[in-house]
């Protein structure tokens, strides 16, 4: 038997799967500890009766399986303590990794997409929002793990786990939106002021509210990292004077940018890597976050701690002219349904003009792997009469370019994190109904870049609209076995990426 294994994100090792430490730097005794805590998780979902449980089981669920997702949790006490607040282990898990590789590969495709699914439904749960529907999947998701199931039927749950998550995503989109309004396009900046401040990276908006009130008065300016960019275009979060811009560019790259940096950084949800020496006494987590030796903020969310770290470093003493990965030092961001539906009739308009030739989604995760400088040359050299929608963090591989506008609309338009792809969808559909067609005959093509388990359950939601003709990479995911890719390729259309000319060149006709 291996260390470990697991094969759940993109970078997963040789592209089938890791077996003695994770790539993401996950030990084998914490994949352990996160096989144990699903398979409690799965205990949980079994004493339900008709998928019906307590609302604190249903929290349970969902805090478990986000705490699994890639990049959330490193830290083993956090993990035990949750797996003894959880249950006893009610499956063992390598029969579902030693399972026969059509149905490992439908199961993982349903564990992974509830992990996806679980984070939104965090963020919702957050701000006081839940959905019995969504709910009560979970359940039906968690057993199915557990049961003799044909493909066939395991094939029918990962798509209404699709739908599940469609109505999960638009839960997270009323949560976020009657709590801080309707973004707004906003320009912000990705240079830092002189003076103490705090980074704040993930995902979780009510955790930046609580610093900035915090924060308020003392002297400190606020950046967003990564995924947290567009809160930006928050009018509730844009509304505090410190909240001031943005820090570095993609996850992936913090190892690099946090080296030597005067100030703090908060993770709010996944995407904290391995924490490098030179930076270990600055990071701080709260919420699922954890690794060891960092200052872990609970739930009371008292950030004095990282406030006073602030208030010690100091910041930079002067100025710092930093850009993103091409050069730019200026994002646009809050391009939600909202705005893109607000100019619904300029955007009908151009492309029935032929001012507007294509749509393209260039979006999702962004990741280390070789391959992915795809996603910036293919925004380059995309017609220049096309429009480019985005949204989640691949966007910092090209979203600090200046593409120009069409008709008064930027060429490239930043929708927000990977939790607001339910704009995006809304936003086809819309499109779809102005020009009276199905969405797959529409001048829109879909290119999406995948990391992790909530650009999985994405995935599933698209496939579940019967949504087509979708380019996906920079690989393909391990989990898929050639069967089941091949129902994929063969239904959907899904079509991994080749080279940027290739693919256009196919796209355009």
């Amino acid at each position: 038997m291996s260390n470990m294994f697991c094969f759940q994100c993109e970078q997963t090792a040789g592209g089938k799967g890791c077996t003695n430490v994770g790539v993401c730097g996950k030990q084998p005794e914490i994949a352990h500890l996160q096989d144990e805590l699903t398979s409690a998780l799965v205990g949980i979902a079994k004493k339900s009766k008709d998928d019906l449980l307590s609302r604190e089981d249903y929290t349970t669920i969902i805090e478990g399986l986000f705490t699994t997702v890639t990049n959330v949790n490193f830290d083993d006490i956090s993990l035990e303590k949750r797996i003894s607040e959880t249950g006893p282990s009610s499956m063992d898990m390598n029969s579902l990794w030693g399972a026969d590789e059509d149905i490992r590969s439908l199961k993982s495709l349903i564990l992974f997409g509830l992990r996806g699914m679980a984070a939104y439904a965090h963020h919702a749960l957050i701000l006081g929002y839940s959905n019995d529907e969504v709910n009560q999947f979970f359940c039906k998701g968690l057993k199915a793990l557990d049961e003799d199931l044909s493909a066939d039927k395991l094939l029918a749950i990962v798509l209404e786990l699709g739908q599940a998550n469609l109505k999960c995503m638009a839960l997270l989109d009323e949560a976020n939106t009657t709590t801080y309004g309707t973004p707004v396009p906003t320009k912000v900046s990705t240079n830092i002021e002189a003076g103490p401040f705090i980074v704040v990276s993930g995902h979780d908006l009510h955790d930046l509210q609580l610093l900035l009130e915090q924060t308020e008065g003392k002297g400190i300016n606020i950046y967003t990292h990564g995924e947290m960019l567009p809160c930006h275009s928050y009018p509730k979060l844009k509304a505090f004077s410190h909240l001031k811009g943005n820090f570095g560019t993609a996850w992936q790259n913090q190892q690099k940018e946090f080296i030597d940096l005067p100030a703090p950084v908060l993770f709010t949800t996944n995407c904290i890597m391995p924490v490098k020496d030179n930076y270990r006494d600055r990071i701080f987590t709260t919420e699922l976050v954890a690794y060891p030796g960092m200052v872990h903020i609970d739930d009371k969310k008292d950030f004095a701690p990282v406030i006073a770290k602030a208030l010690e470093l100091g910041g930079y003493a002067d100025g710092r002219k930093m850009t993103g990965i091409n050069g730019g030092d200026t994002l646009m961001t809050g391009f939600g349904r909202g705005t893109v539906l607000g100019a619904a009739d300029t955007v009908v308009g151009a492309v029935k003009s032929g001012a507007i030739s294509h749509f393209f989604l260039v979006g999702g995760c962004d990741g280390a792997k070789p391959g992915r400088n795809y996603y910036t040359e293919f925004v380059q050299k995309s017609p220049k009469d096309s429009i480019i929608l985005t949204l989640a963090c691949g966007k910092f591989r090209f979203n600090d370019l200046d593409l120009g506008e069409i008709g008064g609309l930027p060429r490239i338009m930043d929708m927000g994190q990977c939790n607001d792809a339910y704009s995006a969808i809304e936003v086809a559909l819309a499109l779809a109904n102005a020009f009276d067609c199905g969405v797959n005959e529409l001048p829109l093509t879909l290119v999406l870049s995948w990391y992790e388990q909530k650009a999985v359950v994405i995935l599933l939601t698209l496939l579940s609209l019967g949504i087509k003709n979708i380019y996906i990479g920079p690989t393909l995911p391990a989990f898929l076995s050639p069967n089941v890719l091949n129902i994929l390729v063969e239904n959907f259309n899904l079509t991994p990426i080749s080279t940027p000319e290739e693919d256009l060149k196919k796209i355009l006709g």
